[in-house]
């Protein structure tokens, strides 16, 4: 089980083909703050049809795009 469990459930759950989630709202849902690592577990994520679009440090953004 990954740390970003909840993150991905969260993500797939939502159904959008798009979606931004501000660090803090992320921080909400995992229960966890995005470190480096986040990095290494987005691969994770295909498994519930999405993809990590864009990481943004500056903006503390993420967004999310489903596949296909």
């Amino acid at each position: 089980m990954s740390k970003y469990n909840a993150l991905w459930e969260y993500v797939q759950k939502n159904g959008s083909s798009s979606m931004k989630l501000f660090f803090p709202e992320i921080h909400d849902i995992a229960g966890i703050e995005i470190d480096h690592s986040f990095l290494k577990y987005k691969k994770e994520l295909t498994q519930y049809g999405y993809q990590v679009g864009k990481i943004s440090l500056k903006e503390q953004i993420v967004i999310f795009n489903r596949i296909g």
